[in-house]
């Protein structure tokens, strides 16, 4: 609340204006007020009861917890743990500014800071969240009444199902951030320009238009499960290029570097999800360009080869990969170069492995189709 507040009054006299407060502290003072209403109501109710030697009736004790627990405490803190990691994340891009950093320290000094960081402060409400189940428990624990110890197994309950749906809130939250941004640096190019065979005269270009480029990467129908750079052996060069391994397609694209960089390089500030390699690039103004078509994981193969083999090219932790058509045909074929021995392992071993779970669930979405009995007099 120091730092929000010092940050609300400097934005008064035109200071840190372009600074949003909701991204760095959310629904703080929302969290704040209602936390502070529960504590005091809780510690006000234990005082009534000490103060009356015990005769006061334990349900006010009760309908406190319950008033809270079911109203807007969790919720509270569900809104401010959402923002959390952008929240910190935009810290650190305002951090490089010499303004924010002389406001940072000067907050720090205060008394009611302890010298703390903010970013050590940010993360406290998330902390406090975790530790109401224990303090229900420990309650739960104490209480010597049937219908008491009901209401707060609920009550318990209630909390620990409400941290279970953040979870899952986050990881979605960070999922679609991530594939957000993979829609902006995804480059998708045309037929014609992605394979030269092909002649498209400018009038029927309009055909061709790939309205569902943008829906192939839509966070609801996929999960990335694995991502890197290698590098792609051709006829007469080494390629680089990123491999994007969903979990129902593989897609290859090509890295492209700008000399001048981009007006958005803080990308991997606001979606920390995204890896360090992608981040490094995108801060460059570079690009990944789709080199093929995606390859479904039913129609991939992949293999392992012999350095033997390849060593005379050049060509250290290769493995192939091949594209078939539903014939069987091998209509692609990518001859990749890891960093390293290991980084090669990794990939095979999650490309065989997002293979098998695919066939699987492939196998299991399949309606079940029986003939019917064959008659004996046949």
């Amino acid at each position: 609340m120091v730092f929000m507040n010092t940050l609300k009054y400097l934005q008064n006299y035109e200071c840190l204006l372009d600074v949003d407060i909701w991204r760095l502290f959310a629904n703080l003072e929302e969290l704040s007020q209602v936390s502070l209403g529960f504590l005091s109501c809780f510690f006000s109710t234990i005082k009534d009861y000490i103060n009356s030697s015990g005769s006061a009736s334990s349900m006010d004790f009760i309908s406190v917890l319950s008033k809270h627990f079911r109203g807007r405490l969790c919720q509270s803190h569900q809104i401010y743990c959402l923002n959390y990691t952008s929240a910190i994340f935009y810290l650190e891009s305002l951090r490089q500014r010499e303004d924010f950093g002389i406001y940072l320290k000067w907050c720090e000094k205060h008394d009611q800071c302890k010298r703390l960081h903010l970013s050590e402060l940010l993360v406290t409400p998330l902390h406090r969240l975790t530790r109401y189940p224990m303090l229900l428990k420990n309650i739960w624990k104490r209480s010597i009444d049937a219908k008491e110890k009901i209401t707060l197994y609920s009550l318990k309950e209630k909390v620990e199902k409400a941290i279970r749906d953040l979870e899952g809130k986050v990881k979605w939250l960070d999922n679609f951030q991530k594939f957000r941004y993979l829609q902006e640096i995804i480059v998708w190019p045309p037929l014609w320009d992605r394979d030269k065979r092909f002649f498209i005269p400018e009038c029927l270009k309009h055909i061709f238009k790939e309205h569902m480029a943008d829906n192939i990467l839509s966070p609801t129908n996929r999960h990335l499960l694995h991502e890197g750079k290698l590098t792609l052996a051709e006829s007469i060069r080494f390629l680089d290029v990123y491999l994007f391994l969903f979990d129902d397609f593989l897609l290859i694209t090509k890295t492209k570097h700008n000399k001048k960089k981009l007006g958005g390089s803080d990308i991997g500030l606001v979606c920390p999800s995204l890896t360090p390699e992608l981040q490094a690039m995108i801060k460059e103004g570079g690009s990944c360009t789709v080199l093929d078509q995606p390859i479904p994981l039913d129609r991939l193969v992949v293999k392992n080869i012999d350095p033997f083999h390849i060593s005379v090219f050049g060509l250290r932790n290769a493995f192939l990969l091949q594209h078939k058509n539903r014939y069987q045909q091998c209509i692609a074929a990518f001859l990749l170069q890891a960093q390293t021995e290991t980084a090669k392992k990794t990939w095979m071993a999650q490309i065989k492995r997002a293979t098998s779970c695919f066939m699987k669930r492939y196998e299991t979405k399949k309606s079940p189709f029986t003939l019917p009995a064959e008659s004996s007099e046949i």
